[in-house]
């Protein structure tokens, strides 16, 4: 398996993949199939998500563990904290290392839906910072965490948000993957403030290629995230036509990443959402530069 953190700086950009664990249990093994055909865009890692609060946390481990091991792809997992004690996570670390697995993507997570988690000062691990400060003086993996080129949405502020995040990264990231956007001003800004904050890490761009019009808006509704006026007036001038619609969500993504690379983005995350049609279109064009 690579050791993705020393992949950067080798003077080409990183290309991942990201997955979601299937929330039905029958449908693993076509969800590992369906990774393996992915396997031929040789991507250099691929990431797996956890469940909101840490649900389906057994599942997401053995999944990402099959990944590695039935694929050959240097699987990084999701770990999350906001509702897990020490103990509980020393306990999927021992798992995962047993695995194979020795990345991670280190998120404090959402809180679970049935029920409230306590205060950060009364919790664990309050912040996400704190699993990474955990996670680091244990040893034995390498970590992302995640930025918000738009800014997180309990911040109180961008300046604070950036501040967090310079604190994150010093407590031991070894590189950063951001929430998706669709404005790359957005991005190039929030590098520019984490760089002056003393971060020092790769910064790389998630993006999310659009396949549908009312996909589009739930990203909006979802997670904030703005969209330009010529994106919106071009989904929505095709939004009846599938195809046309893939089309145009391949053609900004691809123009999206390209002016991202050549703005010196040390690579892309792909959010595929499990689709592979929308991702290896931009990265086939990419790679043909």
């Amino acid at each position: 398996m690579h050791d993705i953190s020393e992949l950067f700086g080798k003077g080409r950009p990183l290309f991942s993949f990201e997955f979601f664990l299937p929330k039905a249990p029958e449908d693993i093994d076509k969800f590992i199939a369906d990774v393996k055909e992915l396997k031929g865009l040789d991507p250099d890692y691929v990431s797996l998500t956890y469940g909101a609060g840490g649900s389906g946390r057994d599942r997401t481990v053995e999944a990402a563990g099959r990944i590695q091991n039935e694929t050959g792809l240097t699987t990084a997992c999701h770990l999350t904290c906001i509702a897990h004690t020490r103990a509980e996570i020393t306990a999927v670390l021992g798992r995962l290392e047993a695995l194979g697995i020795r990345h991670l993507v280190a998120l404090r997570g959402d809180a679970p839906k049935d029920h409230p988690v306590a205060p950060p000062g009364e919790r664990d691990f309050g912040y996400a910072s704190d699993l990474v400060a955990f996670v680091r003086k244990r040893g034995g993996f390498k970590m992302a965490v995640a930025g918000y080129p738009e800014t997180h949405p309990e911040a109180k502020s961008p300046e604070d948000d950036v501040a967090r995040f310079a604190r994150k990264c010093g407590e031991g990231a070894d590189w950063a993957l951001t929430q998706l956007f669709f404005d790359n001003k957005d991005y190039f800004s929030f590098v520019a403030r984490a760089r002056a904050a003393g971060v020092t890490a790769p910064i790389v761009p998630g993006i999310m290629p659009v396949t549908a019009y009312s996909q589009l808006k739930r990203f909006q509704s979802m997670c904030g995230a703005k969209i330009p006026h010529e994106l919106e007036e071009r989904m929505a001038r095709v939004q009846a036509d599938a195809p046309a619609v893939l089309r145009e969500g391949v053609e900004w993504g691809a123009r999206q990443c390209r002016e991202l690379l050549d703005g010196g983005a040390p690579g892309i995350h792909f959010y595929t959402l499990n689709r592979s049609h929308s991702t290896s279109e931009i990265l086939a064009r990419l790679r043909r530069r």
